[in-house]
């Protein structure tokens, strides 16, 4: 029933799609140039709300990037590229492959196994690299990430964390060489290499280091606005304020936050 259900709502959005694909003027003129960086801002937003985990928020979000699937589908159809149906098809046959533990009679003993087996599978279809299929344009944490863990498929990982932690020590030791040395095309080098091997560190924590990070950005955005409330409330701006005077506001707006 619950199937029928969903099937129905969603053979209604696309009615709704070649409608307005035919009677909307706004929707008519979009291409998948045009439909792009609005697909972004969709995935950003959706991301948002799982941070923050607003379970309304993901839902509505959901439906705006299945509309965005309905959407590049149609003009796909139009196109005479590949329609909707295919799209569907594409995705079924492509988890039934990758997925031979469940549809075939291959022998799993975790997660693990899984991952290595998804990675073996992807070269067979043609991948040259372990590391092909990561998007260029991805945010250089997600990436990190991303490529830690392919890496990791093929038996390129460190054995625990302490070794993990080793190597972020040796990078931080190279990153002062370097600031000591004024160097700074090294500097930023080995800058990269020590966020690189947080995030490695951040892995075998089993935490999100993109995540955890945005997570940080908003307690920031939140404390800093609170100081400049709190400055307002006392007559000045931060701008007319010391470091000490602010550094001591910034101490008790965590202290309040403990608190709550």
């Amino acid at each position: 029933m619950q199937q029928e259900t969903a099937a129905a709502e969603f053979a209604g959005l696309i009615k709704i799609m070649d409608e307005l694909r035919e009677k909307c003027p706004w929707d008519k003129k979009q291409t998948i140039h045009t439909l792009r960086s609005m697909t972004i801002e969709e995935t950003y937003e959706l991301a948002d709300a799982i941070t923050e985990e607003d379970w309304k928020g993901i839902k509505e979000e959901l439906g705006d990037l299945l509309l965005h699937i309905v959407f590049y589908s149609k003009i796909g159809k139009e196109q005479n590229r590949f329609s909707l149906e295919e799209v569907i098809k594409g995705i079924s046959d492509k988890l039934i492959f990758r997925h031979p533990h469940i549809y075939g009679n291959v022998k799993v003993n975790d997660e693990e196994d899984v991952k290595k087996n998804w990675e073996k599978l992807k070269l067979k279809e043609g991948k040259e690299s372990v590391l092909s299929g990561i998007p260029v344009s991805l945010p250089a944490t997600v990436k990190a990430m991303r490529l830690q863990e392919k890496a990791k498929q093929v038996g390129f990982e460190w054995d625990n964390t302490t070794q993990v932690w080793d190597k972020v020590e040796e990078e931080i030791g190279e990153l002062k060489e370097a600031v000591a040395a004024n160097d700074q095309t090294k500097i930023a080098e080995e800058f990269g290499d020590l966020i690189f091997s947080l995030i490695n560190y951040a892995r075998f924590l089993q935490i999100d280091a993109e995540n955890s990070l945005e997570k940080t950005n908003k307690k920031f955005i939140d404390r800093f606005t609170r100081m400049e409330q709190e400055a307002v409330s006392q007559g000045k701006t931060l701008s007319e304020m010391t470091l000490g005077e602010m550094d001591a506001i910034w101490d008790l707006i965590k202290k309040q936050k403990l608190q709550d």
